[in-house]
């Protein structure tokens, strides 16, 4: 038997669930959220609330990292649809850096690398953000040799110290060729500069990969010191970075 406030609740979610529907449609918001509002209730109208309608009523940055981070969780492939679109209607090269950005978010990197040396084409062929975009896709697909030409390419250009993302690209490339030596100066130099926990990670997995485990285990330490402080928002990411490097030890 229902409680005495079984009947009012249902009648609340209920009207609560047509109103958002109104809202989705008024506001042209993607069909699924109907589905997801209707087939879930309570909790699909609380999702597409925090996602959708507290953002647009609150304005604020922390509003809208908010409703990213939901819409995210419920639909990843929604960038990489998006930025598809868009350079299939308007193929620039920034519509096409977008889509390489959210193609290695989605773990095609062949694709990425296609995409960011189409974009890498006459007045923008020794662009910098287009060339580390493709040094890193080229990376994550073994393809050392490759990358490391560009690399070299992006630091011959570069005035004084190479910066701190180029160093990381560089260790990358130099490790995957078995230039350890080299690939440990860019490595420390890296992970002592750029913001983010990636290069600290990837610095601790190598030394874990070259027999160093206590220092290693030491980087290791300055992540979690690091993560315990860090913002919710930040610490997701954090995690995984910590996870690369802690599965490095494991193995080594």
């Amino acid at each position: 038997m229902l409680s005495a406030f079984g009947l009012p609740a249902i009648g609340v979610s209920l009207l609560l669930s047509i109103a958002l529907c109104v809202h989705v449609v008024r506001s042209n918001q993607n069909m699924y959220w109907l589905w997801i509002i209707l087939l879930f209730q309570p909790i699909g109208g609380v999702v597409y609330l925090v996602a959708i309608v507290l953002p647009e009523m609150l304005g604020g940055s922390r509003a809208r990292r908010l409703g990213m981070a939901a819409r995210e969780a419920l639909d990843p492939s929604r960038e990489y649809r998006q930025a598809k679109a868009a350079v299939d209607d308007t193929p620039t090269v920034h519509n096409r850096m977008r889509l390489a950005a959210a193609a290695i978010a989605q773990g095609r990197y062949a694709e990425a690398e296609s995409l960011y040396a189409e974009a890498a084409q006459g007045i923008h062929a020794d662009d910098p953000t287009l060339l580390l975009g493709r040094t890193n896709a080229l990376l994550e697909l073994g393809r050392f040799d490759e990358a490391l030409a560009l690399v070299d390419k992006l630091s011959a250009e570069e005035t004084g110290s190479p910066s701190a993302a180029v160093a990381l690209a560089l260790g990358r490339a130099n490790e995957g060729m078995g230039r350890m030596r080299e690939a440990d100066a860019a490595y420390s130099w890296a992970a002592g500069r750029l913001p983010g926990l990636e290069a600290l990670a990837r610095y601790a997995a190598f030394l874990a990969r070259t027999g160093r485990r206590q220092e290693a285990a030491d980087n290791l330490a300055e992540i979690d010191r690091r993560l315990a402080k860090a913002n919710p928002q930040f610490r997701r990411e954090g995690r995984a970075w910590r996870d690369l490097a802690a599965e490095a030890m494991a193995q080594s």
